[in-house]
């Protein structure tokens, strides 16, 4: 399957105030084909957000991508004019954003939000723009659409200002969409209703998604393949099948064991995981989950793992799985980490030692 969006080595810089640099986003790189549904999980803080401006080119000031390439269809992202720029956005890509009401304009009709876009990216006239914004908030379930036109964004719910979101960023039928955090602030209902909406959305469409949250439940019911983002980089990938009932990384484990399961009893107390993830700017030596991981040994603290394939669509970050030529770590420790073969990972020597 050719690829609609390939992300490579793609590194997004902040200035910290030692007049140093910290790497928020760091050599993350995968891919996103036509139809396909990509999740990306992690806590807050994990670079999952920041990925997702990086790709339509939204990085807030003063962060930069320093690093890496945004192809999409083969083109160079980042090698776009700023015309060119706004061109692409809207019409070939589109970006539903986690608070709606922040993403909307408080001040402006909705049907004006809508018909403004099909207007510019598609050319169509006042009277085919307003009758193609009634379809769409027609779409995406909006009751009684020919009158909410009018209305402004203050008049509709969390959930249906969510859904015009939706509207607006399907309006011209974008091949790529990313929704950050779209469910975030939705009770259970809505949140089910905005996936469906996204998931009939993009099989009308053949449009490939990439849907970030922290909710490993919410991506694991969506979406085909997994990233799973920790301290800016991904630690595992691999499909939803595999990332929920195979978990290989520690953090992917400990995010599964957090998830309260239906049918078992409540336990008195909730698993969490432990400790915090690293702050900006203080990023450790080695594996950057080291300090709260159960099974690190004493190479994580030391070597910068890198990436290793495994088996043709599962891939894995971790010190104990992938390490230099000068790991000496046993395979009770590899084991450890959840690998049940060793000699199924090959050795990095893309790892580098601290």
């Amino acid at each position: 399957m050719t690829a609609l969006l390939e992300v490579s080595d793609l590194v997004v810089d902040f200035p910290t105030s030692s007049d140093g640099v910290f790497h928020a986003v760091d050599r993350v790189s995968f891919t996103v084909s036509a139809g396909e549904r990509v999740g990306i999980v992690g806590e807050s803080g994990s670079g999952k957000s920041l990925t997702s401006q990086a790709l339509m080119r939204l990085v807030p000031s003063p962060g930069t991508v320093s690093q890496g390439t945004v192809l999409f269809e083969g083109e160079d992202v980042m090698s776009f004019s700023p015309k060119k720029l706004q061109t692409w956005r809207g019409s070939q890509t589109a970006m539903v954003f986690q608070d709606p009401m922040s993403s909307l304009n408080p001040l402006m009709r909705i049907g004006r939000q809508i018909t403004e876009s099909l207007q510019v990216h598609l050319g169509l006239s006042k009277a085919e723009s307003r009758t193609r914004a009634i379809e769409l908030l027609q779409k995406v379930g909006i009751p009684d659409a020919e009158s909410r036109l009018s209305d402004f964004p203050g008049a509709f719910s969390g959930g249906m200002r969510q859904r015009v979101c939706i509207a607006i960023a399907t309006a011209c039928s974008p091949k790529l969409l990313i929704a950050d955090e779209p469910t975030t602030a939705l009770d259970v209902t809505v949140q089910a209703q905005v996936l469906d909406l996204l998931d009939n959305m993009a099989s009308e469409l053949n449009t490939g998604v990439i849907l970030i949250s922290h909710d490993l439940g919410v991506i694991s019911s969506f979406c085909d393949r997994i990233l799973v983002m920790y301290a800016g980089r991904i630690v595992e990938q691999g499909t939803a099948e595999q990332i929920v009932g195979d978990p290989q990384h520690p953090y992917t484990k400990a995010l599964l064991a957090s998830i309260l399961k239906l049918g078992e009893p409540i336990p008195r107390r909730l698993r969490s995981i432990s400790g915090a993830p690293p702050t900006a700017g203080h990023r450790p030596a080695g594996c950057s989950f080291a300090a709260r991981c159960a099974s690190v040994i004493d190479t994580c603290l030391t070597i910068d793992p890198a990436l290793v394939p495994a088996e043709n669509t599962r891939s894995t970050n971790t010190t104990a799985m992938s390490a230099t030529t000068t790991f000496a770590g046993t395979p009770e420790q590899l084991v450890a980490c959840g690998v049940a073969a060793p000699a199924a990972f090959a050795i990095s020597e893309g790892a580098t030692a601290a």
